[in-house]
């Protein structure tokens, strides 16, 4: 592991935190196979096990601890009916928003070329992290929430919808879509096509971190920029093609809230 000097009163978003842990300064970070994203200027540093973008994550007071984003190893059925080999669990990223101000504000500052008058992301991530850069550009904010769940069979079948009252908010509209993750891109997806069905422009995509392909080739195929803090190779399947079930592993379904 190499000797990198990080200053107390930086903070890190750690992408895939799991199975290794060291620690500097006053930090205690749990690092593992993924992707690190920090303030200092480590576009070199790059362990075995993971990538580091000089992308920044926020700042925070000395002894603060940093924002995770920790990930699991498996076999998961996705939102878009895709199954994957990778799930993060994102519900502790936003209990802190000092420590993701950094990160939306670098997203706001790539988003600001493209005009948005309103920033939506599709909740519950995405939305908390839109209104985040929604503030940064004093633009207004939006939301989608899913109003059905993904079917058992085909692909894309999620529908995400904007709460009636700001329907008419966005009609005519420059929107710019953002989401935490995107993977297989479900949930933007339908965001888009829901602001198209109710008449607003989207003009960009932006997310902290890509995985795979799928969201670029959404991106090209609909026109629109797709920006982001990282990017990083997925497993992603369709059921029929999915390694994990020809070999037997146990399928776990993360759509349905467990109680």
């Amino acid at each position: 592991m190499p000797n990198v000097n990080i200053q107390p009163d930086y903070t890190a978003l750690v992408l895939g935190c799991q199975d290794f842990c060291t620690q500097y300064t006053n930090f205690s970070w749990a690092f593992g196979t993924g992707t690190l994203c920090v303030t200092d200027d480590l576009r070199n540093y790059a362990p075995t096990s993971f990538t580091a973008y000089a992308s920044g994550a926020g700042r925070m007071q000395h002894g603060a601890r940093p924002a995770a984003l920790p990930s699991r190893q498996g076999h998961f059925r996705l939102e878009s009916g895709h199954h994957g080999a990778r799930w993060f669990d994102l519900d502790q990223l936003f209990i802190r928003p000092a420590a993701l101000q950094r990160s939306a504000t670098t997203l706001a500052e790539q988003l600001a070329e493209y005009r948005p008058e309103i920033i939506c992301g599709p909740l519950i991530g995405g939305a908390f992290l839109a209104q985040l850069i929604a503030l940064v550009l004093d633009v207004e904010f939006a939301y989608t929430e899913r109003v059905t769940r993904a079917r058992d069979t085909g692909l894309y079948t999620a529908r995400y919808q904007l709460p009636a009252g700001l329907r008419a908010q966005v009609r005519g509209k420059r929107v710019a879509i953002v989401d935490d993750i995107i993977n297989a891109g479900s949930a933007t997806r339908a965001t888009h096509a829901e602001l198209q069905e109710h008449g607003a422009q989207t003009v960009a995509i932006a997310a902290l971190l890509i995985l795979g392909r799928a969201a670029t080739a959404f991106a090209a195929a609909a026109g629109l920029p797709l920006l982001s803090l990282a990017q990083q190779a997925s497993g992603l399947w369709s059921p029929e093609e999915c390694p994990l079930c020809a070999t037997g592993v146990p399928l776990e379904d993360v759509v349905t809230p467990q109680p």
